[in-house]
């Protein structure tokens, strides 16, 4: 069973989980999330995300301790997974060895799931490499469980060999879901994948498509369309190879980041119709009814995949001048939004992060906080970042570019509703985003607009930004 769904630990909710001890979540608080996504939700697959997040390593040990009675009824490692989401050497270099540690874990899961099951059984035999550009990046993580996590119980030590001193070590191997995250290792994704594939015999693999940082470094029209380019030419590749190839997307709740919602979730599953697991995020965990929310994941996971669409290379012409525009509004907006994330509530207790345009991410010398507090930050401001860049397209391109992003039109309505007129005053270079409201025929949402007005006027309180978030949904 490969998941259609996976529970993840991104930050982007308003409302705080009923079982949380404060309101930044972490250690036991994420194991028992963990268990309620399981045993509650319906969620077959939990990232653990050691990626720049304090998570607690000896999950396994303590969801099987805690929960006995459910997981021995539902198997961790077969009814239900675990996929560590590991740092990544070549960019993360203050993390770097922290992928050794996350590794040398995995053994010691399958010891404790041996023990409770009395059986061989790999509770965690996959891991996420963030920010891939390379098939070599693939390939080091997968020489290195095998060679020098598994290899080393054949070294001896003193007088005996590692293993029969200290017991065998299982899974003897591991996959690695590449994460691409970045244009070109995007547009790359299928040709990346095909290095590392070469030669190797696997039944599937599995690969991971980013869908919030390419919004935030390339505007969302770009980063739904790059997504869709892949997601076409790996389903080209698979049938080439003859290895199943299992995409993942990571879809937020704001459109911005995907618009994957209880109440959004069939029109997400026909805009991505060949992808086989979609992140379940905190905000579509905890910012709607539990019972909207079990229903929606049991639409997901009873779903089938179809087959991916073609999409026209010629409409990258359009997207390098809406990207164009997309970055200079952003620029122009950058001062403001970095001063208005200082009061964004962190909802996931995170180390710094560091490396990647998304991470410590510059424009002109101006640091960008990461993709959830950006988009807060502007929709607190009332400026919905999807609305950026627009009027770089006119009304025949963007007719183009929705016969390939079929919700294009439903995404940008939804952003039009918490667009407030005000922000055309103060930022002058939005005032085609004010005439796209009169032509859309779209009012904006009073109370949103009254709150964003006083942020707007330089009213930055958290309170208010908690408030706004609340009438939207969603935090960012």
């Amino acid at each position: 069973m490969i998941p259609r769904t996976m529970s993840t630990q991104h930050p982007d909710n308003v409302f705080i989980p009923f079982f949380a001890h404060e309101s930044s979540l972490g250690g036991e608080d994420e194991v028992l999330e963990a268990f309620y996504a399981f045993s509650v939700l319906g969620v077959q697959e939990q990232m653990w995300d050691f990626e720049g997040k304090e998570v607690d390593e000896f999950v396994v040990k303590k969801l099987l301790e805690k929960y006995g009675g459910f997981f021995k009824k539902k198997k961790l490692g077969k009814d239900f997974r675990i996929t560590p989401r590991v740092p990544n050497p070549s960019v993360e270099k203050a993390e770097a060895k922290l992928l050794l540690e996350t590794l040398e874990s995995i053994p010691r899961s399958a010891d404790y799931a041996k023990i409770f099951y009395n059986e061989e059984v790999a509770p965690i035999f996959e891991v996420i490499l963030p920010m891939t550009t390379s098939s070599e990046e693939i390939e080091r993580v997968y020489e290195l469980y095998k060679k020098y996590i598994i290899g080393k119980q054949y070294k001896r030590v003193y007088d005996v060999k590692i293993y029969e001193w200290i017991g065998k070590f299982y899974p003897e191997e591991i996959s690695v879901i590449p994460l691409f995250e970045t244009k070109e290792a995007i547009l790359n994704a299928h040709e990346i994948l095909e290095e590392y594939l070469t030669g190797k015999q696997f039944e599937y693999q599995r690969v991971f498509l980013a869908r919030s940082d390419p919004a935030m470094n390339y505007g969302l029209i770009s980063a739904v369309i790059y997504d869709k380019y892949a997601l076409f030419k790996l389903q080209e590749l698979e049938e080439e190879i003859g290895i199943t190839i299992y995409p993942i997307i990571g879809v937020g709740g704001v459109p911005f980041r995907g618009h994957f919602t209880p109440n959004n979730a069939k029109e997400v599953l026909e805009e991505y119709p060949s992808v086989q697991t979609f992140t379940i995020q905190s905000s579509f965990k905890y910012d709607h009814q539990p019972k909207e929310v079990i229903k929606a994941i049991e639409r997901v996971n009873e779903s089938k995949r179809k087959p991916a669409k073609p999409i026209d290379e010629e409409i990258f012409a359009i997207l390098e001048k809406y990207e164009e525009k997309y970055s200079k509004e952003l620029k122009a907006l950058a001062p403001v939004i970095r001063e208005v994330a200082k009061y964004v509530p962190s909802r996931r207790r995170r180390k710094l992060h560091i490396g990647l345009f998304g991470y410590s991410r510059e424009i002109n010398g101006m640091a960008l906080p990461r993709a959830i507090k950006f988009t807060a930050s502007l929709y607190s401001l009332g400026v919905p970042p999807e609305l950026l860049g627009l009027s770089a397209l006119s009304e025949s391109e963007l007719d183009k570019i929705s016969e390939h992003y079929k919700g294009l039109y439903r995404d940008l309505n939804f952003a039009m509703m918490f667009f407030n007129p005000r922000a055309a005053e103060k930022f002058k270079f939005l005032k085609h985003i004010a005439d796209f409201q009169k032509e859309f025929g779209v009012e904006p949402v009073e109370e949103h607009e009254a709150i964003t007005s006083r942020i707007l006027s330089g009213e930055f309180d958290e309170g208010l930004i908690v408030e706004a978030a609340g009438l939207r949904g969603f935090l960012g």
